[in-house]
């Protein structure tokens, strides 16, 4: 089987198989060699690596990946798209193919005796960040994840404080992210709207910010950007149900300046709000 595939072939198996891409479940196919070849080549694997793939589609990087590592669990949504791949990769001895929302299957479910793995994907554009928080918020993380996403999802990912988003902390709190390649909207087919990146998450074995409650910590965070073009002070007032003075003497205690936006902030400014609102007793209302 071959690593890479033009257009025309993909159009072919397709039609072959009764098949087309699904709009509605973000389907694009991966047809490019040196991305291909990106995506494996920052994974690093070896024969002992346990790989969790997450939307196979047509089995071009599971065989790669297949080649180079010890077990690959490749994990499919659409029916139709999990029966072609059990036909085409049956030569594959270390590769599993489950037809499964991975939404709703946990990695310890999916990983013989809790050992270490690795993620791989192309990620369907609609559903990244749900699936990129399912794994790093899991009780069994993997060690490292490299994924192909949308460009803009991307950059906002990797971002630095004063273009943070509540993804972007959500991720960096147990992850360091980091671009390697960028990627065309042809090297897929159907090609997509916009161009892909390749980002690369190293797991931390602890989340950077030191908390009491973890959960608690997000919930100030989503406050904050609750109303993301507000102030801080106006953000948080609306969370915690309480007066924007009010809020600002917090926000002074913490040493923040209480006109600055959510996506000014830095981890461990957020670290800091969480421990100035937690001691004052205030409980997050609603945001």
């Amino acid at each position: 089987m071959k690593t890479s595939q033009p257009a025309a072939s993909v159009r072919k198996l397709l039609r072959q198989f009764g098949l087309k891409a699904r709009k509605g479940l973000g389907q694009h196919f991966l047809i490019d060699e040196a991305s291909l070849q990106a995506v494996v080549d920052a994974a690093q694997l070896s024969p002992e690596d346990v790989v969790i793939e997450v939307g196979p589609g047509l089995g071009v990087l599971t065989a790669e990946l297949a080649r180079r590592a010890g077990k690959v669990i490749a994990v499919e949504l659409d029916t139709k798209l999990a029966s072609l791949l059990k036909h085409r990769l049956a030569s594959l001895s270390n590769v599993d193919i489950i037809n499964a929302d991975i939404l709703n299957v946990s990695p310890s479910q999916l990983v013989e005796g809790g050992n270490d793995y690795k993620v791989v994907a192309n990620l369907p554009y609609y559903i990244t960040s749900p699936i990129l928080r399912h794994f790093v918020e899991a009780s069994l993380k993997p060690s490292l994840m490299v994924v192909m996403v949308q460009r803009e999802v991307g950059e906002a990912i990797v971002a630095n404080p004063g273009k943070m988003t509540l993804l972007a902390i959500s991720l960096q709190v147990y992850s360091k992210p980091k671009i390697v390649s960028y990627v065309s909207a042809q090297s897929f087919y159907p090609s997509p709207k916009v161009d892909s990146v390749i980002v690369r998450f190293e797991l931390l074995p602890e989340p950077v910010v030191k908390v009491a409650d973890i959960n608690s910590f997000f919930d100030v965070v989503r406050c904050g950007f609750s109303s993301s073009r507000k102030q801080l002070h106006n953000s948080l007032a609306q969370g915690l149900g309480v007066k924007p003075a009010e809020v600002v003497l917090l926000l002074d205690k913490a040493g923040i300046e209480p006109k600055r936006r959510a996506e000014t902030l830095s981890l461990e400014e957020w670290a800091r709000l969480y421990e100035v609102l937690m001691p004052s007793g205030k409980d997050i209302v609603s945001c």
